[in-house]
């Protein structure tokens, strides 16, 4: 049954929220709408009651939402969940289209590729990623292929086997690239965008040893890929070949410039001009932005600073680019800031809402 939802005004911008509903505070996916001049935010309700769907991802018509359920256990089986919903196309309401298992324990990500024929799922507990076809109407089949990652790192608590956190295709389409911080690997997969199936391109670009690699961004050009580092607290910026699916490390630097021993970061994101990189730090609880070089992809440090919460995870720039939006989960808020979109610099609007334990931030 569909969560009927109101629609934006002239002057707003609309967002889905995922949230954690294991603390009993949330229950599900929310609601939220931007002022596109002022960055005044407010919650309009639940837009889908669901357990944990922790992370969220937009077909590209814009008609349906994925969300990931961050479980352990799903139908009685060792496994967490990955949802699809209808979009109203006035209200923004959703209708559930179906859940399917995720094939690993506790899914942390979930990503659509460019055609809109496959969503891709990576299970942080299982160490395993997978590819889910899409049906016309949006919703899933069963999982086209399933892959486990392999080995371990040196940090017998976090790293005593794979952990993928991300996965995401290349600018073309051609390739796959997921991130493991239980193996510290960056790795590359052959994609088939016609059945959605990958294959195993190389064993994976390694990261530092124990720097459990958490989040990916590809720069607009397709040529540079920046790794934000949980573990490490580290930033790591590489050349790609999209030809070959292929990397080459070119620089590492802190995610947190001047921050504590105790971080750890998150997300991370290019502004669409390709001229900054943004990363959230868990720990400092800052958002900290940098300066991209145009021909060698490289950054320097600008900016940090405080997203006015605490444990800020995922966060997200409002279609115009024009505001940056920050989800604090353990401050149960949301805080938006003005983007300058010459200097790339962050300022804080003061508007703030309060919302149970949110993780992701998608502007319809």
């Amino acid at each position: 049954m569909g969560i009927r939802g109101s629609s934006a005004g002239a002057d707003e911008r609309f967002a889905y929220i995922g949230t954690y509903t294991n603390a009993g505070h949330s229950e599900g996916i929310y609601r939220l709408f931007l002022n596109a001049t002022t960055g005044a935010m407010r919650v309009d309700g639940v837009a889908a009651k669901s357990a944990d769907p922790s992370f969220l991802a937009l077909h590209p018509n814009g008609r349906v939402l994925y969300a990931v359920n961050e479980l352990e256990s799903f139908g009685g089986k060792p496994t967490g969940a990955v949802s699809a919903f209808a979009i109203a196309r006035e209200s923004g309401a959703l209708t559930p289209l179906n859940q399917l298992p995720s094939h690993g324990k506790a899914p942390c990500y979930v990503s659509v590729d460019r055609t809109g024929h496959t969503v891709l799922v990576a299970n942080y507990v299982s160490g395993t990623i997978a590819t889910f076809p899409v049906r016309q109407d949006g919703a899933l089949d069963e999982a086209r292929t399933i892959v486990h990652h392999e080995g371990k790192g040196p940090d017998p608590e976090r790293q005593e086997g794979p952990h993928a956190h991300c996965i995401i295709t290349d600018p073309a389409n051609r390739y796959v690239i997921a991130a493991d911080l239980g193996v510290d690997g960056v790795l590359t997969y052959k994609f088939n965008e016609k059945t959605g199936a990958i294959s195993t391109v190389a064993a994976g670009r390694a990261t530092n040893r124990g720097a459990g690699p958490r989040h990916l961004a590809f720069h607009p050009t397709g040529r540079f890929l920046y790794v934000i580092n949980e573990l490490d607290s580290t930033l790591v910026v590489y050349k790609y070949d999209g030809d070959r699916g292929a990397l080459e490390q070119v620089q590492v630097t802190a995610a947190s410039p001047g921050g504590t021993a105790k971080n750890y970061p998150a997300d991370l994101h290019v502004a669409s001009s390709g001229r900054f990189l943004y990363g959230s730090n868990r720990g400092d609880n800052t958002i900290a932005m940098f300066a991209i070089d145009a021909s060698s992809g490289q950054i320097t440090a600008m900016q940090q600073v405080s997203t006015g919460g605490d444990w800020p995870r995922n966060f997200a720039f409002d279609p115009t680019g024009q505001f940056l939006l920050v989800a604090n989960q353990r401050s149960d808020s949301i805080l938006s800031f003005r983007v300058d979109g010459e200097s790339g610099r962050l300022t804080p609007t003061g508007e703030t809402v309060q919302l149970p334990s949110p993780v992701c931030i998608r502007f319809r």
